[in-house]
Order: structure tokens, then C-alpha cells, then sequence
């Protein structure tokens, strides 16, 4: 069990060794020749008035004491996952809970468990956004509430879509917001500029719906209009929505529905052939 109730941890900046900072190096550079033109405004200004920079893993102190005084956010550091109860009162009261750690060299592109990487570099510049920082803040208290009601799977996919995976569209074109997306070299190409992939336009039951992928790409990625379209989600009652979908099939991550609003129809075909592989090696 952890010293804490809570599960936070001290961060330690102090021990993180050169090959640490190093590799928080490497994943830094390389994101940051790859984001422009990718990521949308909002991440671009939240980086840039972030004290993140390449040479150094950042010190939750001082992200804190800038976040606090643009949305009242606090970084706090956290071992690893934490239990749902305890992730949705930290988002519920304005803290976010970031991994101390950082994955080896050998795990650039592809890491089990959220480290410091993906949840400072991918999430903390969209919560100097305060339509993003109210938005988190709604989704953990509605978190506390979908866990009382046996219904946290369909809420858990609205944070997956949106936090983690979500695209926006602007005057420019689509857009990264999602963490997820923003801090992954690979998925950054994939979710913008490969074939594969459906863009859906963002429907909430839709996407309370829509199962995903933990394991590799998402099939789909939902778009949203602009960030104005989460305050909305912010200040909902999500209780008749749950009432409305309860018992109603799950769509799989691939499928395309005649009621979506398609952006752009994927082709399929790296997630085909990933199960025809797969089957092959059977």
C-alpha cells in the first residue's frame, strides 16, 4: 500500500541521473521538430509558457506554481496508475497525477504505463487552457459519480477520445490536443496523415459507444469543432445519457455509422493487416 492515501509520492528531481535527463532529451527534440503544424494553438501556447524545456525533465514545483496561477492546477507526482477513486479526486480537486518515472531507451515508442513524458510533455500545456482545465476538473467529479453507478467504461471512453486521442478542427485544418497523440512520435504521423484511420466528428453517445484500443492505433479518432465543444460536456447531466444508452450494442473502434459526420473515411488497412498477421502466425 502506499505511504499515502492519496498515492502521492515526492517527485525527486534531484536523483533523476544524466541518462534520465537524456532520454527526456531525446523524446522532447524529436516531439518538438514534429508538433508544429500538428498540434493545435492551445498546446503550442501552453508549452511556451511552461517551464519545460529539452535539457531537463521538468520540476512539478515549478510547473505547479505557473499553472496554479493561470488555471489553479497542480502537477503532484504519482508512482504509476493510481486506482480510479483516487485519479478522479485528484482531477475533481484540480490535481493531476503525473508519473515520476521515465521509460528506458529502449522503450521510446511504446510504454505500458504513462510516464513523466507522456503526462507532463502531452497533458500539462492543455491544462494552462482553462476551457481544458474546467473540462478535466467536470470529468473527474463526473468520474466519482459513474463509478457510484456502475457505468465508468462508457465515461472512461469520453476522457479516452477527448484527453487522450482527441483531434480538433481549425481555420487551419485538423488539429492534435490529445495526449496521447501529442506525445507520441508515431501516433503524431498516424492520427493526421495516414489513410488508415477514420475522422469522425464528435458525438458524445457515439462515442459512449465506441470501444478502443489500448494496445496499438486507434482505429477512429474523434474531432471536435473547437475546445468550446468540451465546456459543453463540462456542464451536462450525463445520468439521462447513461439511462438512454444503457443496453444498447457497443460499436467496435473500426466501425463507420451512416449517422456520422465523417471528415475523413479510412481505408482500414494498417489495422487489417495487423490481424492478418496475426492470424497468419497463428
Amino acid at each position: 500500500m502506499p505511504e499515502r492515501a492519496d498515492w502521492t509520492i515526492d517527485q525527486g528531481w534531484d536523483r533523476y541521473t544524466p541518462a534520465e535527463h537524456a532520454v527526456w532529451k531525446t523524446l522532447f527534440e524529436r516531439q518538438s521538430k514534429l508538433l508544429p503544424g500538428r498540434a493545435c494553438d492551445e498546446f503550442v501556447d501552453g508549452m511556451n509558457k511552461l517551464p519545460i524545456g529539452p535539457d531537463q525533465i521538468p520540476d512539478f514545483r515549478r510547473l505547479s506554481e505557473v499553472l496554479m496561477r493561470k488555471t489553479g492546477w497542480q502537477v503532484v507526482a504519482v508512482p504509476g496508475l493510481v486506482p480510479d477513486e483516487v485519479f478522479f479526486d485528484h482531477l475533481a480537486n484540480r490535481r493531476f497525477p503525473a508519473g515520476q518515472f521515465i521509460r528506458k531507451p529502449h522503450e521510446l515508442d511504446y510504454l505500458e504505463e504513462p510516464d513523466v513524458f507522456h503526462d507532463v510533455f502531452g497533458h500539462v500545456p492543455m491544462l494552462m487552457n482553462p476551457v481544458i482545465a474546467d473540462y478535466i476538473q467536470a470529468y473527474g467529479r463526473g468520474g466519482l459519480r459513474a463509478r457510484e453507478l456502475g457505468v465508468l467504461d462508457k465515461l472512461a471512453r469520453v476522457y479516452w477520445y477527448t484527453v487522450e486521442f482527441g483531434l480538433v478542427q481549425q481555420k487551419d485544418g485538423v488539429r492534435i490536443y490529445g495526449a496521447g497523440i501529442a506525445s507520441s512520435y508515431t501516433e503524431s504521423v498516424f492520427a493526421l496523415d495516414d489513410a488508415s484511420p477514420n475522422r469522425i466528428g464528435f458525438d458524445l453517445e457515439r462515442v459512449m459507444r465506441t470501444r478502443y484500443r489500448i494496445d496499438d492505433f486507434q482505429e477512429s479518432y474523434f474531432v471536435i469543432d473547437g475546445l468550446d465543444q468540451l465546456l459543453e460536456l463540462a456542464t451536462i447531466d450525463f445520468a439521462p445519457l447513461y439511462d438512454r444508452i444503457a443496453g444498447r450494442p457497443d460499436h467496435e473502434p473500426g466501425t463507420v455509422l451512416p449517422s456520422d459526420r465523417v471528415v475523413s473515411r479510412g481505408t482500414g488497412q494498417y489495422h487489417l493487416e495487423r490481424r492478418n498477421s496475426a492470424k497468419a502466425s497463428i
